[in-house]
């Protein structure tokens, strides 16, 4: 299969927001992951590892294209992967974390650390742990994004459900379309 036929879609977000989950939920491959024990303690409370370089899978669509799956480490002082991992990406899949303590400053944040990328490319923006926190809710995060000025579509979704990282590649892959 040559260059122009290979689909790499980047997750990312925050810390805890589901990004490893997502990959190994759908990875048709054992996922490559690069977790370890995190080093500050706010983080180690929530998990016991997070990423600290990057996650990686693959999916292979129904027509035989391959989806190469990256994520990228939440924690902060490991943005510069953000940039390194979105060279070649078609889209950008954002995780939030609903039950973050200021989850749409964390929205605005990958939205401004990923402004680049996303003039040229598609974005899907992911609710996680809804199931923990209803608030704020899918129409909220439509607000924030319509104030800025992005266009990208947002659904609650559970990292852990393989059907719902489908839905979310889906929609990116519809929303290519559009782009």
């Amino acid at each position: 299969m040559n260059e122009e036929h290979k689909l790499k879609f980047v997750f990312t977000g925050s810390v805890g927001a589901g990004k490893t989950t997502a990959i190994r939920q759908i990875s048709e491959v054992d996922p490559i992951s690069t977790e370890a024990k995190p080093s500050d303690e706010t983080i180690a409370r929530r998990k016991g590892t997070t990423t600290v370089a990057m996650d990686y899978g693959q999916l292979t669509l129904d027509g035989g294209q391959l989806l190469y799956l990256y994520g990228t480490p939440g924690q902060r002082r490991f943005d510069f992967m953000c940039e390194i991992l979105t060279k070649g990406a078609l889209g950008l899949i954002i995780l939030v974390d609903n039950s973050h303590e200021d989850p749409m400053s964390e929205l605005d944040y990958y939205l401004n650390l990923n402004a680049a990328f996303l003039r040229q490319s598609a974005a899907v923006i992911g609710v996680t742990h809804y199931d923990e926190k209803a608030t704020p809710t899918v129409s909220d995060y439509y607000k924030v994004l319509e104030e800025r000025g992005d266009p990208w579509p947002v659904m609650h979704v559970d990292a852990r459900k393989a059907d719902d990282v489908r839905l979310l590649l889906n929609t990116m892959l519809a929303t290519l379309e559009y782009v």
